[in-house]
């Protein structure tokens, strides 16, 4: 079953409960995501991302992953 919008916030919410973050998308598979969240200082764009995918908690993983793509932008707040 695809994701929505809502579901995928509200799983960043859980893990980046300070973040700035907006979720777009509306075919519930091709999805895209900006999270501006403090944690980011100081890490690479790399270690962000792989952040994010841990709190989506294996949503994304393998062809049974509710999620196909997400594009995502994070950083920290300037």
């Amino acid at each position: 079953m695809a994701m929505q919008a809502h579901e995928i916030e509200a799983l960043l919410r859980a893990e980046f409960p300070d973040a700035q973050i907006e979720v777009s998308g509306d075919d519930g598979v091709h999805m895209a995501a900006v999270v501006v969240d403090a944690s980011f200082a100081g890490m690479s764009r790399v270690k962000q991302h792989k952040a994010v995918y841990a709190a989506l908690r294996g949503k994304m993983d393998g062809a049974q992953g509710e999620l196909h793509a997400l594009a995502l932008t994070t950083r920290a707040p300037e």
